[in-house]
């Protein structure tokens, strides 16, 4: 799909939201290190959002083992909060202050993939000769206007976890439908421990959790009006019934995962990362495919390397991004993160290959959709998240707030 926004005019639209922003603190500089002779340390500046600790360690290695082996590098890393690194960006495209490589959301590329801040990898892919190894989706969201803009970094989706021994006690079945959903969520309610957990921040999270009831109401964004309304409505019912907390509307993933694992929740919402730190639980859970409204559903999660076009040390940058593709590095770096691979060709290489939770996850890959939405997604994604905040903290209803979403989402996509 190709997403006609030059750079001018990504950041004539930028720039409003940016002018509020401040710097902060100094933000470090595209390329510092010397790019002289191939005997030269050269620095690489790269930005991602892994800024959780159980992320550090298998970060860490990674950069370790690049200093290590990919010749003359030393990587400066430096994170921000996931709900601020496109932000970020755009700041660093305002004042000229971006990193050399970077690790996004792969739903960012609807924004930066139009706006001639990303290095076109299209030759240097060709001439790679790998393209071809990996999934369709992860793929596919990194070709923007018949271009290459960046490499997926791992895939994952959303299932739900249960928590075995209370629903053995409270003689539920792990649900497979909404309606066994609704019904198992009521009755594993108790105290102050919720059916239910999930997450409907007002960030991209929320929208990532609540677009597969979307899908599974049998609609889109297209027709957010009606089958949006459905979706609100199921959430609303359980919150109706105590079911789910209100509070979830504050919640990250990493929260919901938390109150699942302090045993606040017998049923969460949540994607393959969490699974290293629940392997640590003193409780046994399970994980089953996401309960399925009128079709079954996942949202693609995950992320992209990308360059940046007005690096100084492009070659450099693009030899670390294909260091990192190599199964000696990528495998241990997934498994680290609780990720699955993006590529086909790793599917036997890593944990997911026996571990069942993991292959639970990797199962639903071929129902996990992309948002790809075009550049004025985020719009769309406000809209959306709005209307579930609204819905769920009891200020509108589910039709009231449909109707508004709708409207905005249709301008935002150009009446899709």
């Amino acid at each position: 799909m190709s997403y006609p926004v030059d750079r001018r005019g990504f950041l004539r639209t930028a720039g409003a939201g940016a002018a509020a922003l401040t710097l902060g603190g100094a933000v470090a500089s595209c390329g510092s290190g010397s790019s002289g002779g191939t005997s030269e340390t050269v620095t690489l500046t790269w930005w991602d959002y892994f800024t959780l600790d159980n992320f550090q360690p298998g970060m860490n290695r990674l950069i370790k083992d690049i200093e290590a082996d990919v010749p003359n590098v030393r990587i400066e890393r430096r994170t921000f909060p996931f709900a601020d690194l496109d932000r970020q960006i755009t700041l660093g495209a305002i004042s000229g202050d971006l990193p050399d490589i970077a690790i996004v959301d792969n739903v960012a590329m609807n924004t930066l993939g139009g706006s001639d801040l990303l290095a076109d990898l299209t030759d240097r892919v060709k001439e790679w000769g790998q393209a071809d190894q990996y999934y369709k989706g992860p793929w596919d969201g990194c070709q923007i206007g018949g271009k290459t803009l960046g490499i997926p970094n791992n895939s994952n989706c959303l299932a739900l976890y249960y928590n075995t021994r209370v629903l053995e006690s409270a003689g539920v079945a792990p649900p497979t439908t909404w309606d066994e959903l609704a019904s198992a969520a009521e009755r594993l309610t108790t105290g102050d421990r919720f059916g239910l957990a999930l997450s409907a921040i007002k960030t991209e999270e929320g929208v990532f959790q609540f677009l597969p009831f979307l899908w599974q109401a049998g609609g889109d964004l297209d027709t957010f009006a009606t089958d949006g309304a459905t979706a609100l409505s199921f959430l609303d019912d359980l919150i109706a019934k105590g079911s789910l907390s209100e509070q979830c509307v504050g919640w990250t993933q990493q929260d919901v995962n938390t109150r699942f694992l302090d045993q606040r929740a017998a049923l969460q919402i949540n994607g393959p990362w969490q699974i290293p730190t629940l392997k640590k639980a003193d409780f046994e859970w399970n994980v089953v495919a996401l309960p399925r409204g009128k079709a079954a559903a996942t949202c693609l999660g995950g992320e992209n390397w990308v360059l940046m076009a007005d690096s100084e040390h492009l070659d450099k940058a693009w030899e670390v991004l294909e260091y990192t593709q190599r199964p000696s590095a990528l495998v241990p770096y997934l498994v680290s993160f609780g990720n699955l691979p993006a590529r086909k060709d790793m599917g036997d290489k890593g944990t997911w290959a026996s571990d069942p939770a993991l292959r639970l996850f990797l199962s639903q890959l071929p129902l996990a959709r992309p948002r790809r939405y075009g550049p004025r997604y985020a719009d769309a994604s406000q809209a959306v998240v709005e209307a579930e905040q609204a819905v769920l903290a009891g200020s509108a209803s589910p039709s009231a707030a449909a109707r508004t979403a709708a409207g905005k989402i249709d301008k935002a996509l150009g009446g899709r």
